[in-house]
């Protein structure tokens, strides 16, 4: 009896229309990362050591946990803030003032690792689709949401947390990627540590306010 009622639910779900809306959340992710992309372009270095070396980490954390690598599309920007963010449509941004800040590859792969985290859990929409809704999201590839309103994505995406369970979610998720990989996760927790101590010579830190309660992030990353 119980088996008929549940297959009686799952036959009334409207298949079609669920693919139909996976698709076009689909199309409007791939859209809002074009065009929140294009207006930071100029920026990227996209060769020499330090993308070179974020790629290499990038791929091997990929490679361990079965991600696929060309999905990410990895961008370094010449910047001095200590951050790295996630956009639509699977763009990573790493500003070369988190690269300068770590003190080994371990540290900034956990950083990455957090990044991976935020695209394969679908956070990067999650936030946008709270903060800001459908329509506007809409709006906003269609030119109907006037001219800052990429601007206004760009800075909620690069400079406002994601909420405590979504950071939580990510740094648990990243702990696993960095197992898998032959990381321990230790140097994550150091470098949030560091920052959690808000030490001035590690110059601007946006990892602070975008992050919270670093400090009692590193010790769930250590498993205490």
């Amino acid at each position: 009896m119980f088996a008929t009622g549940v297959y009686l639910l799952v036959s009334r779900v409207n298949w079609m229309k669920l693919f139909r809306i996976e698709k076009m959340s689909d199309a409007l992710e791939h859209k809002l990362g074009d065009m929140v992309w294009a207006g930071m372009e100029e920026q990227s270095i996209e060769e020499g050591k330090d993308f070179n070396n974020v790629d290499r980490l990038i791929t091997s954390l990929c490679k361990s946990n079965g991600i696929d690598r060309k999905e990410i599309k990895l961008h370094i920007i010449a910047d001095s803030e200590i951050n790295a963010f996630a956009l639509p449509d699977r763009h990573m941004v790493v500003h070369t003032g988190l690269i300068n800040s770590v003190k080994s590859d371990d540290e900034l792969s956990g950083v990455l690792a957090h990044e991976i985290a935020h695209m394969e859990l679908s956070h990067v929409m999650k936030k946008l689709l709270k903060q800001m809704g459908y329509s506007v999201l809409i709006s906003i590839t269609t030119g109907d949401a006037g001219g800052g309103a990429i601007k206004e994505l760009l800075g909620m995406l690069s400079s406002t947390a994601y909420d405590r369970k979504l950071e939580k979610d990510a740094d648990i998720k990243a702990v696993e990627y960095l197992k898998k990989t032959g990381i321990s996760p230790n140097g994550f927790a150091d470098f949030l540590y560091r920052l959690g101590e808000k030490d001035g010579s590690l110059g601007s830190l946006s990892w602070i306010s975008t992050h919270p309660d670093s400090k009692e992030r590193a010790r769930y990353v250590r498993g205490e």
